[in-house]
């Protein structure tokens, strides 16, 4: 029988990366308080808001398996945020050309049946090309990405400001590492690819 996934993320991003493993899901709120602890790290951050995303939603249902996902983009050993605003996202992003930007993907399934919890962080880097104000500028005005941390969408015109992507899944950058989940699936025997039958 094909276990239940719950994707306890209301991202558009993710619920269209995790479409391409083409097979059924339930897509939950989490909901949570996602400020870090004092002295947290990144690294440790997106696992903990990952293992708590998939815990939060678990009440909603008797059974099936909850994928939780959170990410940060870090520069110069600090977590990046979303800009909220042109002006902040101008100084974000002439900041990072010319520069890398590495992202981190928390990754965490939890078996509701049984309160079994796997998890994972998927690291990714961006190296952004040299970038002028009038580029910036011109990105900003098309895309608007104040909501976006680092101020740019990778599935987006934002690829126009890179130069090169360093990492083993590009998927990752948008939110949900899916080589990751696959990997994390397999340890409880789901084969997404047997599932296609």
């Amino acid at each position: 029988m094909t276990p239940k996934l719950i994707l306890a993320s209301t991202s558009p991003f993710r619920k269209t990366l995790l479409n391409k493993f083409n097979i059924p899901f339930l897509v939950a709120s989490p909901n949570i308080d996602e400020t870090a602890y004092e002295n947290e790290t990144a690294q440790t951050l997106v696992e903990r808001l990952s293992i708590e995303k998939s815990q939060a939603i678990s009440t909603q249902f008797e059974t099936g398996i909850v994928i939780g996902s959170d990410q940060v983009a870090v520069f110069k050993n600090e977590i990046i945020g979303k800009p909220h605003n042109k002006k902040t996202a101008i100084a974000q992003l002439t900041q990072f050309s010319g520069n890398k930007v590495t992202f981190l993907t928390g990754l965490a399934l939890y078996k509701i049946e049984t309160k079994q919890v796997l998890s994972t962080v998927e690291k990714f880097q961006v190296q952004f090309k040299t970038l002028t104000p009038e580029q910036i500028d011109a990105y900003l005005e098309a895309e608007q990405p104040y909501n976006c941390a680092g101020s740019f969408k990778s599935e987006g015109l934002g690829i126009c400001l890179f130069e090169r992507f360093i990492g083993d899944d590009p998927n990752s950058l948008v939110g949900l590492p899916l080589i990751a989940l696959n990997r994390l699936l397999l340890e409880w025997n789901i084969d997404i690819l047997l599932l296609q039958k």
